[in-house]
């Protein structure tokens, strides 16, 4: 019996398919070549159906497709608020002006008071302006202390050195016109006021400058007297001066209370007004700032009626000046200046524009005449 042999399995079935399916799977036998990243592909698309041949086709990956990721939309954070001088919400995008600390001016810096009391400013629309320092005995005493230390490096110092730093401080507060004029203006003054007092604060502090090195030889002598001796006298600084500020104007007055007592070699310790307190420590900022040694002006803000007895009773002040007319406070005064022999400078100017204003006499008066006789001819 002949033996029968079995095709192939696959021979089998590629003559059943025929010519047409040799003919389909010949293609899908070689895969097609990738073309690099930076060639243009050449590979045509070929499909059982004719169409119009397509000029370009992106490799085809053999990866399933994966959908692109959608995006996060950002965090929603809501800005910080910015918070008003009265505590409620600012408007967006407004910026808060840094608030100035109104400070006590002792020894050559600004520290607050010991008592930690402070005083409440309202300006002209009667909204809070500032804070400032409601100075206490304690203050008054630590400014004394200062002041007394730094008495003799300025009691001799050139009269001629005096005169500048008197005109620095003219310099700086012209320099810094605006901010005073500004200033004055808060405090309730109307512009044109204010411009005409920073003006003339200015120019009063020059001119008390000028004289700083000419007082001395006016108001200096020779005396003649019958023996045989050679006889002048000369004026010298009295000391510790303290100064009750007057209340009607914040610069012009201070200045020229204060101008004519360290162009004659004395130390200050002023009671700003109560009016018009502000102006007081932002010149003590250019007191700061031209060279004056520390503890020469010393700036005290509060109240007249607290600090009057501590200003006119202590030990060791050797002068008082008080800025008004009130009889009644004059009289406190002179009645305590008696525990140490005080002296007591009126000043009761009213027009603090007038000529009769500003005067070498005034530096003459707070000053001690000292006599010298020499013998001569023995």
């Amino acid at each position: 019996m002949a033996k029968t042999k079995t095709p192939a399995p696959k021979a089998a079935a590629a003559k059943s398919n025929g010519k047409a399916a040799a003919k389909a799977a010949a293609p899908a036998a070689k895969p097609a070549k990738v073309p690099k990243a930076d060639a243009a592909p050449k590979a045509v698309a070929k499909s059982a159906t004719k169409s119009a041949p397509v000029a370009k086709v992106a490799p085809v990956s053999s990866k399933p497709a994966v959908p692109a990721p959608k995006a996060k939309a950002a965090p929603t954070t809501k800005p910080p608020v910015a918070i008003a001088e009265n505590g409620s919400a600012a408007a967006k995008g407004v910026r808060l002006n840094v608030q100035k600390t109104y400070k006590l001016y002792i020894g050559g810096a600004f520290p607050r008071t010991e008592s930690g009391r402070y005083i409440g400013f309202k300006g002209a629309d009667g909204q809070l302006l500032a804070n400032y320092c409601r100075g206490s005995r304690k203050d008054f005493r630590n400014s004394v202390v200062a002041a007394r230390k730094a008495f003799e490096g300025w009691a001799h110092r050139a009269h001629f050195n005096r005169g500048q730093i008197l005109y620095r401080i003219a310099e700086m507060l012209e320099g810094r016109r605006a901010q005073f004029v500004a200033e004055l203006i808060d405090q309730g003054q109307s512009a044109a006021h204010a411009e005409r007092e920073v003006t003339a604060a200015i120019d009063r502090m020059v001119y008390y400058a000028g004289w700083c090195d000419k007082y001395q030889q006016v108001f200096s002598s020779v005396n003649a007297v019958s023996s045989s001796h050679f006889d002048f006298s000369m004026l010298e600084p009295t000391g510790v001066v303290s100064v009750l500020a007057p209340q009607s104007t914040g610069l012009l007055g201070l200045v020229s209370v204060v101008a004519p007592l360290i162009a004659g070699g004395n130390v200050v310790i002023v009671l700003a007004s109560e009016k018009f307190p502000l102006s007081a420590i932002t010149f003590a900022e250019v007191i700061h700032s031209s060279d004056v040694p520390g503890g020469v002006v010393n700036v005290l803000t509060g109240y007249q009626s607290e600090l009057k007895d501590h200003f006119s009773t202590h030990m060791d002040v050797n002068a008082l000046v008080y800025a008004g007319n009130d009889k009644e406070m004059i009289a406190t005064l002179q009645k305590n200046a008696t525990h140490n022999v005080k002296r007591i400078f009126l000043n009761k100017t009213e027009d603090w524009y007038a000529d009769a204003a500003q005067s070498p006499y005034l530096i003459s008066e707070a000053q001690e005449v000292k006599t010298t006789w020499h013998p001569v001819g023995v």
